[in-house]
């Protein structure tokens, strides 16, 4: 079997050398002024760079494409009509309803359409990590191909019923999550604030919460704008979320502890009702994976943690049901999130800090800010002004980026075994 990648960027690359490694015959492309500085990069490999996506197209017997989503119909447009005959073709764009659109208007008849995810980023190891997958046009013994090919990852493999039942899920575990963690940077960057140079600030939630905003602006702005302006769940979800921040923000500034209580135990009761599993976080690991090794604990409001929880239970979602297409960083969000809720010391202190400690008031009142200004970015579909915010934050940020990326890798692989 013939394995081409259109696409050769950090995900294709990582695809590339894997299945290189394990002797299978490997072909792929990338732009066409990418094509010398691919060939001398993998010249210790055997994978055979060719110069554009038709040539691969027309020779490989499982073909995918590893371009944005923005990207997915003109590239599909371009390469689709030459797929070989009865071949297997996915893609591996986090949102599936504009990807599977393409694939149906530009493939061949005979094309075997299969849906593939990589819930995982290039730098991260696949062994153990999931990979999504659901039959949208193909033959049992095509699908059955292209699992045992991704199983050939050491990924554990997660089949799904449908485009549909995977965007809908990918809304909330990539969504939603990225637009909470890119509110606490760029929370950080109204403030001026570095929170690791203040040791009183650090402690048990905030050292992982501080480790995943700087794990996401670690990378480029398009991997998470792709996943929010394509996916047609998404804008409704983060509006959501936005909304009930607003609620819970609400009752903070005007001191109606009763009605804020009652919303988070009542949240609590809701998302957590059937948790019966090891707690995934502890304070001996948030303390060992921190920026900063203070020993002082501020009480926080946890303004992120309390508006994602009641999010899930004002949508009717269970985090858990989710966590079999996990992403590094939902996975620890829902580990964050059951470390507050089910300790009854903490989660008080939290809601009395919320709505009575004035000096927390205006870190929150920057994240009240923040969310608002990502998610009216999204619902105006402003691609320009996503990526400017993004990059702004970064850049705040940049110093710390590369150690936050290192230690929240070290954070997943320690959670994984």
């Amino acid at each position: 079997m013939k394995i081409g990648i259109i696409g050769l960027g950090d995900m294709g690359k990582l695809f590339a050398k894997i299945w290189d490694s394990l002797s299978l015959e490997v072909y792929g492309c990338d732009v066409s002024s990418k094509f010398e500085s691919l060939q001398n990069e993998l010249s210790d490999t055997n994978i055979q760079i060719l110069k554009d996506a038709v040539s691969v197209s027309r020779i490989c017997d499982f073909i995918m494409y590893c371009v944005e989503a923005e990207n997915i119909e003109e590239v599909v447009k371009y390469a689709g009509p030459s797929t070989k005959y009865g071949a297997i073709v996915t893609g591996q764009t986090s949102v599936k309803t504009p990807e599977m659109a393409a694939f149906e208007k530009h493939l061949p008849a005979d094309s075997q359409i299969v849906g593939s995810h990589a819930l995982f980023g290039p730098a991260i190891n696949p062994k153990g990590q999931t990979i999504a997958l659901f039959n949208h046009r193909a033959s049992l013994s095509a699908f059955q191909t292209a699992f045992d090919l991704f199983d050939k990852l050491g990924s554990k493999v997660e089949v799904l019923d449908d485009f549909h039942a995977h965007d809908k899920m990918m809304a909330d575990i990539q969504v939603i999550t990225h637009v909470g963690f890119e509110s606490i940077g760029t929370a950080f960057m109204h403030r001026k604030s570095f929170p690791w140079e203040n040791k009183n600030q650090i402690h048990g939630i905030d050292n992982i919460k501080i480790l995943l905003t700087l794990r996401i602006f670690s990378y480029k702005s398009h991997v998470y704008s792709g996943l929010a302006f394509h996916n047609p769940y998404a804008i409704k979800d983060v509006r959501k979320f936005a909304t009930i921040e607003n609620e819970l923000f609400g009752m903070m500034i005007t001191e109606n502890k009763e009605k804020f209580r009652s919303k988070i135990l009542k949240a609590r009761d809701q998302v957590f009702k059937d948790h019966n599993k090891k707690m995934m976080l502890n304070d001996d690991i948030m303390r060992e994976y921190t920026l900063n090794p203070g020993d002082d604990h501020k009480p926080n409001s946890h303004l992120s943690l309390v508006s994602m929880v009641c999010t899930w239970a004002d949508l009717g979602i269970n985090p858990y049901k989710n966590l079999v297409c996990q992403t590094p960083p939902f996975k620890l969000r829902v580990g964050l999130a059951e470390y507050l809720f089910l300790n009854d010391d903490l989660l008080n202190e939290t809601i009395e800090t919320a709505v009575f400690d004035k000096s927390a008031l205006i870190d929150d009142l920057a994240f009240h800010t923040a969310v608002h200004e990502w998610t009216n970015i999204l619902e105006l579909g402003d691609k320009k002004a996503y990526q400017q915010h993004f990059e702004a934050t970064a850049k705040f940020l940049a110093l710390r980026l590369e150690e936050g990326r290192k230690k929240s890798n070290e954070l997943i692989s320690r959670i994984n075994q």
